[in-house]
């Protein structure tokens, strides 16, 4: 599919679903990574997410698509966009919307496997384990404020 096809997909979901024109540009956005698509605020465009439709399908990309336009129609009407917004949840729910987009099949690069980083309190013994590591300079034990250590990293392959 391409850019141009994608905006007459959103041009026609706009007035099928809403009822109203889509008068800006949509196109799809290679850098996007963790979202299935995004509503700019700035210029009311909407990015999509290709792997998500090239991966899951058309339905999960009109899916994104309802997303994203309950986003740009509630903004432009100056009415709650916000994913918190009422507005915005009952808009979505009117028009089959999903409120998260379907996430993509895990891809690790080779040789990169999972760590989980196992930390404790040198005061308490606190046992704390993260899958990120953390400045242990900056942060303290949430049971005695005490100096927190790096135990072990431990390796796990799947």
């Amino acid at each position: 599919m391409t850019n141009e096809e994608l905006q007459r997909l959103v041009e026609d979901i706009s007035w099928k679903y809403f009822e109203r024109k889509f008068e800006h540009e949509a196109s799809f956005n290679l850098r996007l990574r963790t979202t299935g698509g995004r509503y700019l605020l700035n210029t009311h465009n909407i990015e999509i997410n290709k792997t998500y439709y090239e991966v899951l399908g058309l339905e999960e990309l009109i899916g994104i698509i309802k997303h994203e336009l309950c986003h740009y129609h509630l903004h432009l009407l100056n009415r709650g966009y916000q994913h918190k917004d009422a507005d915005f949840k009952t808009l979505l729910k009117r028009v089959g919307g999903p409120r998260f987009c379907s996430s993509l099949p895990a891809e690790r690069k080779k040789g990169q496997s999972k760590r989980v980083l196992i930390y404790s309190c040198v005061s308490c013994k606190q046992k704390y384990t993260r899958k990120k590591r953390m400045d242990i300079r900056k942060y303290v034990c949430g049971k005695c404020r005490g100096r927190l250590k790096l135990e072990e990293i431990i390796s796990v392959d799947k």
